[in-house]
């Protein structure tokens, strides 16, 4: 369907004009939320069609746009003088993140259509997001991913800090402080493998045949930094502190994004460019890893247990969830890495679901803080019915995708690590705790008399809509994971293959 045609350009490009569109609709600014909406929507819609056409098992015959695995590839000169060129490409592994971003960003502005304050710079600013995402999910290129990783702190910095809450200051600058010194660290290990790999290009391919040759104390060096700079956009511990600020003062798309798309950039990073390309630093980093990553899971849900607003608790837990990220990828294995992969897409989803409930809440009863609330559920009953789904999606629910994703991470753990399984699984215990102690507090028993209840009225048309579409996709690919596990399977293939040829393993 898409032979000689550059449909990973096309898709990058109508958010931009999108964006475009949106800025320039002058007095007509209500309008925004329908340019919005048409162009996110139709980025979406090729992205269901370019994952329609793409090969489980590629190969030059079977594929479009093959190119060493990568499918949609495409490879146009930049900027010669230092050997900079345009090129992208999907695999198995960038291709459910991407899908993932059309997804949520279309569904962020339908949760969004209420939005009257500044609403052609608010649409606009999430399709900006938006291109820079895409870009960071396709770039095959070290200047262009990095340039597309920049993109992102710029949207986000102003949808904080414009649309806020009352401390939104503070969480946008402490976001853009924390992220772009992580990017500091990355820029710094890309031109590091540049000028010693000697080849006179970014491309990522070029580099990583080269880098076979760098020793292992500059491999051990150069993953230390990446590892730090892709660790504090994953989050991880201790450097997660910008996350449950910027969460709690963010609008609710904002969260969505930030949480369903953002923080999967640093586990995208650390797959695809540290890991593969530094085999020797991932080995000696492995406990490193470990530690952080157990850590993180069981830091983020005893923190969660002591939380009195829904929103920042749903933010810690995305540090314990994207710890199972970690977790996976510290294996350093097959199973382990493609399980990793896959939490990063089932947390999207699910995450998703959760920030827009959190939202439903703020917007219907004014307050977020689980000891105002209580028998919600009365006046609201749609609402606590979706709520209820998502929470038991994110405790693991079996049947439902987070379970699925969690069961591989820790089969894993067990083939590499026997009983030390049993420490991340304390985790799972502490996160049905939190999350069936706030829906009780805050959905069920008595009506709570803290607040004014007369007025409420259970979820609208436009916030519902997305929340379902989520949940039904958290049932499906919890029933069929292989839907999703068998296209990434065939990329960590490839990385597993450089592991075990450069890196001992």
């Amino acid at each position: 369907m898409f032979e000689n045609v550059p449909v990973v350009s096309i898709i990058i490009l109508l958010p931009l004009i999108g964006s475009f569109a949106t800025f320039l609709l002058g007095k007509y600014g209500k309008y925004a939320k329908y340019v919005a909406l048409a162009f996110t929507t139709a980025a979406f819609v090729l992205s269901l069609a370019v994952s329609y056409e793409f090969v489980t098992s590629p190969s030059p015959a079977n594929s479009t746009g093959y190119h060493n695995g990568y499918q949609f590839y495409e490879n146009h000169s930049w900027i010669k003088s230092i050997g900079v060129s345009y090129i992208v490409g999907l695999d198995g592994i960038s291709l459910p993140l991407f899908v993932l971003t059309t997804m949520l960003c279309m569904l962020s502005i339908l949760f969004s259509w209420d939005t009257e304050l500044r609403p052609k710079e608010y649409f606009g600013l999430m399709q900006i997001l938006e291109v820079g995402v895409l870009g960071v999910f396709v770039s095959l290129d070290y200047f262009l991913f990095y340039v597309f990783w920049e993109v992102v702190l710029i949207p986000m910095y102003f949808m904080i800090g414009v649309w806020g809450g009352p401390n939104k200051d503070y969480a946008a600058i402490k976001f853009f402080i924390y992220t772009h010194v992580a990017s500091l660290a990355i820029l710094v290990a890309i031109m590091a493998m540049y000028f010693e790999a000697q080849v006179g290009s970014f491309s990522m391919e070029r580099i990583a045949v080269e880098s076979v040759g760098f020793s292992r104390a500059f491999q051990f060096a150069v993953f230390g930094a990446m590892f730090f700079g892709f660790g504090v956009k994953l989050p991880m511990v201790p450097f997660h502190t910008w996350l449950p600020d910027a969460h709690v003062e963010a609008p609710t798309a904002g969260s969505v994004l930030l949480a369903g798309l953002l923080l999967k950039m640093g586990g995208y990073g650390l797959i695809r460019v540290a890991i593969p390309s530094l085999p020797l630093g991932a080995h000696d980093m492995v406990p490193a890893m470990a530690v952080i990553a157990i850590a993180s899971i069981l830091y983020g849900g005893i923190v969660c247990l002591a939380q009195k607003d829904l929103k920042k608790m749903v933010a810690y837990s995305s540090i314990s969830h994207m710890g199972f990220v970690l977790l996976g990828f510290a294996t350093l294995s097959q199973l382990g890495m493609t399980a990793g992969v896959f939490q990063m897409f089932a947390h999207g989803l699910v995450t998703a679901v959760l920030f827009m409930m959190c939202g439903v809440v703020q917007h219907k009863c004014g307050t977020r803080m689980i000891p105002s609330l209580g028998g919600l559920a009365k006046k609201m009953p749609i609402a606590a019915t979706l709520m209820t789904a998502g929470f038991l999606a994110s405790l693991g629910l079996p049947g439902m995708v987070s379970f699925a994703a969690e069961f591989l991470v820790f089969w894993s753990m067990f083939n590499q690590w026997g009983l030390w399984l049993f420490v991340p699984i304390i985790g799972v215990a502490i996160t049905a705790a939190y999350y069936l102690w706030a829906l009780q507090r805050s959905m069920f028993g008595p009506l709570t008399d803290k607040i004014d209840t007369s007025h409420l009225r259970d979820i609208s048309w436009y916030e519902g809509v997305p929340v379902g579409i989520l949940i039904a996709l958290i049932a499906l690919f919890g029933v069929f994971p292989s839907l999703i596990i068998s296209r990434i399977d065939t990329a960590v293939t490839v990385i597993q293959a450089v592991l075990h040829l450069f890196g001992g393993g």
